[in-house]
């Protein structure tokens, strides 16, 4: 029989300020997004951002939770009906995943912000292009069957994913890989916008959504403990290390290649960083974070790199950043994690353990190649219900005038 913990004052109220940081995160990809498109459709990118803020919302309070962190089937999904509108939730129903002390209210919140950023990341990859109604779809269809199936397979304690070993502290593949291959789907299916045009608008409204994006990963990362303790204050740390190093590599990166020091690479390179060392914050020293960073600012460069080469019309680069940071983070993990810095955590590669990585590697592989089909099966239904693409007249338009008739700067301004 599982007692429930005693509450606990200090984890709660840090377990609250991080769900704040995490929701802060959402508006701070709008923003980053926002300035990254033209000033025709900057509206049109942070609108999904902010529907996502409220629709997931929706989803996650009538079954989201449930699905997620409900008695399992399988090890893949949960019950939907167990905490189906937060039945039999009260103020006394206490967290019992750990001993932080922590009222399962919280949780829910705290996951909720999760769920909310993953779908939006999605859609820098179809930026100018979709319509608003396909993207409704898409972002139910995707929470329904590729994100909620994912947090129960890897964070909930019945998952199939971690009863066979696999880590992923703060979702390198619940988040950034599942989103980056996603939307590598949606790039392939969606095809190229007919005006193409990649000069952001507006680089300080970049550098204002990357500072809110940094500074809510403290909570994204750290607050993935769920409680306070020194493993919380390490991946606080090693959130900062590995964004900083990242930003800092792929500046220099292209500073060699442009014979320019460019602002917005120093800002992609830091969410490179962010993204990559999210799985493993937790379960790695600094020394550690500062490899994964430079890790990152260098390959996720080169991915985005490859992309331009390719012709993949990826418009915010979503998968070469995240898809291919999250992916690399959780692979690191499998290399690098020790039990030194994380008791509940594994000892990787490098302390004897190559099954480790080796589960590291195959649980990336196999949820990445989900996100991946699915989402292009997906696209490919909701497109005979809707079109998905917009005609190229809304393209030259403009999506803010075309879709919602509205516009971010109607003075020219």
């Amino acid at each position: 029989m599982t007692t429930s913990p005693p509450f606990n004052i200090g984890n709660t109220a840090f377990m609250l300020l991080c769900a704040s940081l995490v929701m802060l995160m959402t508006p701070g990809l709008a923003f980053f997004y926002g300035g990254l498109v033209q000033r025709k459709n900057v509206l049109t990118i942070m609108m999904q951002s902010f529907m996502s803020l409220g629709w997931t919302t929706v989803l996650w309070f009538a079954f989201g939770y449930s699905e997620s962190f409900g008695p399992t089937w399988h090890g893949i999904i949960g019950n939907p009906t167990t905490y189906a509108f937060l039945h039999g939730v009260t103020l006394k129903t206490m967290f019992t995943g750990n001993d932080a002390g922590i009222p399962l209210i919280v949780h829910i919140a705290y996951q909720m912000m999760f769920a909310i950023i993953t779908p939006a990341l999605i859609t820098g990859a179809f930026a100018n292009r979709v319509t608003f109604k396909a993207y409704f779809w898409f972002l139910t269809g995707w929470l329904v069957f590729v994100y909620f199936p994912f947090v129960h397979m890897l964070w909930s304690p019945d998952g199939i994913l971690a009863k066979w070993g696999a880590l992923d502290f703060a979702g390198g593949i619940v988040v950034h890989a599942s989103a980056g291959f996603a939307a590598l789907a949606s790039v392939l299916y969606v095809g190229r916008r007919h005006v193409v045009e990649s000069r952001p608008h507006n680089v300080p409204l970049i550098a204002l959504g990357t500072g809110l994006l940094w500074f809510g990963w403290y909570g994204f990362n750290a607050g993935s403990e769920l409680r306070v303790d020194a493993v919380t204050a390490s991946a606080f740390l090693n959130t900062d290390i590995a964004a900083s190093f990242a930003a800092v590599t792929w500046l220099f990166i292209e500073w060699v290649h442009g014979r320019q020091p460019k602002f917005v690479g120093l800002l992609t390179g830091a969410v490179a960083g962010l993204a990559t060392i999210t799985p493993a914050a937790g379960y790695v020293s600094p020394t550690t974070a500062l490899v994964i960073g430079i890790a990152a600012g260098a390959v996720c460069y080169y991915a985005v790199a490859l992309k331009n080469r390719l012709g993949w019309d990826d418009a915010l680069d979503v998968w070469g950043v995240h898809g291919v940071g999250g992916f690399l983070g959780i692979v690191l993990l499998g290399v690098f994690a020790s039990t030194l810095w994380n008791p509940n955590g594994a000892d990787g590669l490098l302390r004897g353990n190559p099954s480790f990585l080796g589960k590291q590697f195959v649980a990336a592989a196999v949820c990445s190649a989900w996100a991946f089909g699915f989402t292009y099966g997906m696209l490919w239904l909701i497109n005979l219900i809707t079109p998905v693409k917009v005609d190229e007249a809304a393209e030259q338009t403009g999506l803010d005038v075309a879709l919602h008739g509205e516009e971010a700067y109607p003075l020219g301004i």
